[in-house]
This record gives structure tokens, sequence and C-alpha cells, in this order.
């Protein structure tokens, strides 16, 4: 089974996290399919803190993956976030 899942990176004390498509059985840092995005908890003023390609989310959804609780909540925040910023076609 393909999980949506948070991959961590970074340094110590220094979290970095990317957001991957990857098999249920794999370790958490391990092989991933496809990388998804990034979360950077602890971005500078002026830094993304965080992106997602919504696009190949929804591919991989379509196709039976299950994202973990905490890729479900950081891309309803971005998609959220996202609708906000795009500017209304009249």
């Amino acid at each position: 089974m393909v999980v949506i899942r948070l991959s961590r990176g970074g340094a110590k004390k220094r979290p970095f996290f990317h957001i991957v498509a990857a098999d249920k059985r794999d370790r958490r840092d391990g092989r991933f399919i496809e990388r998804l995005g990034y979360y950077n908890p602890v971005a500078a003023k002026g830094e993304n803190a965080m992106n997602v390609a919504l696009d190949r989310v929804n591919h991989w959804r379509q196709h039976g993956a299950i994202m973990s609780p905490t890729v479900e909540r950081l891309v309803k925040e971005f998609a959220k976030v996202q609708t906000q910023q795009a500017p209304v076609a009249a």
C-alpha cells in the first residue's frame, strides 16, 4: 500500500521534512516513490515554510494512497492558503 507521509531531514534541532509517497513497508526516512513537497517548521521570515504539489497528491489519492494525519492537516492548510492567494478571475 502507498502512503503519503513525512520523511525527516535536516540537522539536529533543525528539522526539515519532505512530503513523500512511499510504500508502507519502507522506513520513514528510507526509499520513496515520489517527492511531493516539503515542510520546514522552523522557516525564517521571508522563507516558504511549505510547498506541496497538490496535483500529484490528488493523483496518488486517486490511485489508493492514504495520507498520514499530519500530512492531511498540512495539505489542507496549504490548499487553504493557495486559494486565498489566488486572484479571482472576473
